[in-house]
């Protein structure tokens, strides 16, 4: 439909992965290097500045490759989630399931049979074994790709302060038109770019817990799964109003979530303002 081409243009824009003309800018050049969706692209190149690559392509693998979390049978779900939480991340899913990927990982270098301590360790905690190979796999062929075009691969640093730090500033750069605001504090979350209202999907680390952040990053949103956004991570206003794209902000349609932000914005400093507009 000629709405969904001119979205999918306006989308690409944002990302600076067009030039004046339409055609792909040099950064969209790099961004078209890698078989996954631009915004996952752009949050991989961004990853390079902020010195976290290597936890970026493993949230990237995990989120291109199939769900991990199987459904657990009736009357096991307790169990399930009991073993889902060992891996639970406080900053969110995209951190969780790094846990996840690293924690597989172990367990296969720590195995005497492979293949059967890979199915055995996944059954144990209702993990889908083969989405894991797979994301694996994925990840392999995005290491390629970088070594490929001559990107800097950073050094795992995954659990400092700085690091999350830095994957949320990645995942940011590349996900900004993915944000909602939980507007009444009961996990109701309004969307930032339309009025749509969603909730947590239920294999979300946030899911039932007592702690909803107010601020999220999602990677995607189903309206088949009783509209759900899928895979979030908290954020913060002042990290969104950092490095979101100004003339994207403007923009958005009004709402109480724009007007928080907006303060945000107005109470940066003259400094900060400038250096927005230089960047």
């Amino acid at each position: 439909a000629p709405e969904s081409l001119m979205q999918a243009l306006e989308d690409l824009d944002y990302l600076a992965a067009l030039d004046n003309d339409g055609n792909l800018s040099e950064f969209g050049i790099i961004m078209s290097e890698f078989p996954l969706d631009p915004q996952l692209s752009k949050s991989i190149l961004a990853s390079c500045e902020f010195e976290c690559v290597d936890e970026m392509l493993t949230i990237a693998a995990m989120v291109t490759a199939p769900n991990c979390f199987l459904h657990a049978p009736p009357g096991t779900e307790e169990i399930a989630l009991t073993c889902w939480r060992k891996f639970s991340h406080p900053a969110g899913d995209h951190f969780t399931l790094i846990n996840v990927f690293n924690a597989f990982k172990e367990a296969s270098a720590n195995s005497t049979s492979q293949y059967y301590s890979n199915e055995k360790w996944c059954r144990d905690y209702f993990l889908s074994c083969s989405a894991l190979r797979m994301a694996e796999i994925i990840r392999a062929e995005l290491v390629e790709i970088m070594k490929r075009i001559e990107l800097p691969i950073s050094e795992p640093d995954f659990g400092s302060k700085e690091n999350i730090l830095s994957i949320k500033k990645s995942l940011l750069s590349g996900y900004f038109m993915h944000i909602a605001r939980d507007v009444d504090g009961s996990g109701n979350y309004l969307m930032l770019t339309h009025r749509q209202v969603a909730q947590l999907h239920p294999f979300s680390s946030y899911y039932n817990t007592r702690r909803i952040p107010e601020w999220v990053l999602f990677h995607e949103f189903s309206i088949s799964e009783d509209n759900s956004i899928r895979v979030v991570s908290e954020i913060s206003p002042d990290l969104f109003v950092e490095l979101v794209p100004q003339y994207y902000f403007s923009n958005l349609p009004p709402s109480e979530s724009k007007d928080i932000l907006q303060e945000v914005i107005n109470h940066l400093s003259p400094v900060s303002t400038t250096k927005e507009e230089q960047k």
